[in-house]
């Protein structure tokens, strides 16, 4: 029977990047299926989605098996920021290791190809700078952070192994630090973390000096990528890094966020948690050649566009209480 649409899952496309990826691929004419157990995810995040008649919405958990029938699947689920995959550890490296073996298990009995969404974080704290998928990275295996690293990295080996083995069709994409509207308030992120802060008037929490640096891609630039490399089948399987090579440090994002939303909070210094990077930038020679792909949403437009939104979900409303630190 022919489609004129193409039927497209997304796992965790309730989350924050799911919910923009979701958005997209409405936009392009597909039949999005949408996936989630709600761990991280919000209905609320997909709720002006539900009307679209080509949209629909499963709460499932995949480190079950899910048969449904489709033409592509983007797997983006599991908890992706410290304080939630830290949470459950155990459940976050089952959802990344056995959520990768049901998905790419569905793909290779539809013959379908399946995008991962890897992680910046499988190379660890980086040696290397600017970091190259050639990078193997160094991971502490036994740290609080190894949940979600080692379950991404053993996510990729599973894609890649599917893919010699089953001739299953694999793209990977990893992914670096990434902002914009629909941010969880409390996902521990830096972005998140400044926002309710500087919002509420509360002191704006550095960790380490603030010296450590960090590149961030904002939410739309980095769905496209994600499209466009799905889209592409001459840029092969991966792996290959999505997002934005400008590098800033901590505390420049600290002050970013006060000037922007005009905050009289000040800065206060705390120890620096376990294992944090002190350096992520992404090398996207690749994608730039292979996608004709980079960033176009600089620092202070994304900024501007999810305090907007954060002020609008949680301070306009009178929710902010709900998310108090």
């Amino acid at each position: 029977m022919r489609r004129d649409r193409k039927r497209v899952l997304v796992t965790g496309g309730a989350g924050f990047i799911g919910t923009h990826l979701c958005e997209t691929l409405l936009a392009r004419n597909c039949h999005v299926l949408c996936v989630d157990n709600f761990f991280t995810g919000s209905r609320e995040n997909i709720a002006h989605l539900l009307s679209d008649p080509f949209f629909e919405l499963l709460r499932h958990d995949i480190t079950f098996p899910l048969y449904v029938e489709v033409d592509e699947i983007y797997n983006l689920a599991c908890p992706a920021s410290p304080v939630h995959y830290q949470f459950d550890p155990v459940q976050t490296t089952k959802t990344s290791v056995i959520g990768a073996i049901n998905m790419l298990g569905l793909a290779k009995r539809l013959r379908v190809p399946i995008l991962q969404a890897s992680t910046s974080e499988v190379y660890g704290d980086p040696t290397v700078h600017p970091q190259p998928e050639e990078y193997r990275g160094n991971v502490n295996i036994t740290g609080p952070r190894a949940c979600y690293d080692e379950g991404k990295r053993c996510a990729e080996t599973l894609f890649f192994d599917y893919h010699r083995q089953h001739k299953v069709p694999v793209k990977v994409v990893r992914i670096f630090n990434t902002y914009g509207p629909r941010m969880h308030p409390n996902d521990g992120r830096v972005v998140s973390n400044f926002i309710m802060q500087a919002l509420r008037g509360e002191p704006i929490t550095l960790y380490g000096d603030g010296g450590q640096s960090r590149a961030f891609c904002y939410v739309d630039d980095l769905v496209e990528g994600m499209v466009a490399f799905m889209e592409t089948a001459s840029a092969g399987t991966g792996p290959i890094n999505l997002g934005n090579p400008g590098e800033f440090t901590i505390r420049h994002l600290a002050e970013e966020v006060l000037r922007i939303t005009g905050s009289a909070s000040r800065i206060e210094f705390r120890d620096l948690p376990a294992d944090d990077p002190r350096q992520r930038q992404p090398d996207i020679t690749k994608a730039r050649a292979a996608l004709g792909w980079e960033p176009r949403i600089p620092l202070e437009a994304g900024l501007i566009r999810t305090i907007e939104d954060f002020r609008r979900r949680y301070f306009e409303t009178g929710r902010a209480a709900r998310f108090a630190a």
